[in-house]
């Protein structure tokens, strides 16, 4: 299953205490379910067909598993990283699209997020790639269906954006069965469109990176995907230190600033993902420079609290 990241937007929670206090007649149908080791939450004013919707999401999941899942012997991901070979390998036009986006997330960021780290995240712990040695993202070359690498003993890492790649496709399934109005979120990354039944825009709760359970702010969403990578899921301390799961290409080791968490709003979910593991794998520097050079929303808070926002971020805070 994609279990590594455990991102920091906790929509269910926000959903769930806006329903509660929802004006009578008003509240969202909310429903949930298990996927990549958490799972999803949907809100959506009914009547809309319960079990059509859930055997929508339970397809949806299975297939990205069983495409960029690098704890899966039998995905695609992990079969093309046991090929000792530099020659094209096949590749569904799921796991072909998820690919293509990492790629360009990867030319827009100067290599920041960069697809092939799985060996070093595997060697800290965070995944199971512990094999080979990392590259740069131009050694994976895309063709038309298929993949390949410029060394026979580099690895694909999707963890970083698969997980956007669902929800899209969830929220698409959404569409599909005719929804308008609706709310999913899958793992901490959400997306939202339309109004909640009592007429107003989704809300949705950005948690502190400091203070558990507690919100650092609450944005409104209406066609648009959010997603955050931070310091405080998937991180231990060893030896007085402490590691998280995003890698600092620069460093070859995991990020350590005082950066605590960056939240991305986005068009897709799987941009926002992507774009939120390299905005914090940059830095509290760095990162909202490149972000407000690149047109980029976003809420950087750092450890002692301070927030930085970019590009509109500011116009969706409620």
């Amino acid at each position: 299953m994609i279990t590594r990241r455990g991102l920091m937007v906790t929509a269910g929670s926000a959903l769930l205490a806006s329903a509660v206090t929802s004006l009578a007649g008003t509240a969202p149908i909310v429903l949930s379910g298990p996927a990549f080791g958490a799972g999803w939450t949907f809100a959506a004013a009914g009547p809309f067909d319960e079990g059509a919707l859930r055997r929508a999401f339970d397809a949806v999941i299975a297939s990205v598993d069983a495409s960029t899942s690098p704890f899966r012997s039998d995905s695609e991901v992990a079969r093309f990283n046991r090929a000792d070979t530099i020659g094209w390998q096949p590749l569904s036009p799921a796991t072909c699209a998820v690919l293509d986006e990492a790629l360009r997330v990867a030319q827009l960021t100067g290599g920041v997020f960069n697809p092939t780290v799985g060996p070093v995240v595997g060697r800290y712990g965070f995944g199971p790639i512990i094999e080979g040695e990392p590259g740069s993202p131009q050694d994976i070359v895309l063709g038309n269906g298929e993949a390949r690498k410029r060394r026979a003993s580099l690895s694909l890492d999707l963890c970083g954006i698969a997980k956007g790649h669902a929800l899209d496709r969830m929220a698409d399934a959404c569409r599909e069965l005719g929804l308008t109005d609706f709310l999913v979120e899958l793992g901490g990354e959400v997306f939202a469109t339309g109004r909640h039944p009592s007429g107003r825009h989704w809300q949705v709760g950005v948690e502190s990176p400091t203070v558990g359970g507690a919100f650092q702010r609450i944005v409104a969403l209406d066609g648009t995907s959010l997603a955050t990578s931070g310091n405080r899921v998937n991180a231990y301390r060893w030896g007085g230190k402490g590691y998280t799961h995003i890698i600092d290409p620069s460093t070859g080791m995991p990020a350590d600033s005082a950066l605590g968490s960056v939240t991305v709003a986005a068009g897709t979910a799987m941009r926002a993902d992507a774009l939120a593991t390299a905005l914090y794998a940059m830095g509290p520097e760095r990162g909202p420079a490149f972000a407000r050079g690149a047109g980029v929303r976003a809420l950087f808070i750092l450890t002692d609290g301070t927030e930085i926002a970019t590009d509109g971020f500011e116009e969706l805070i409620h």
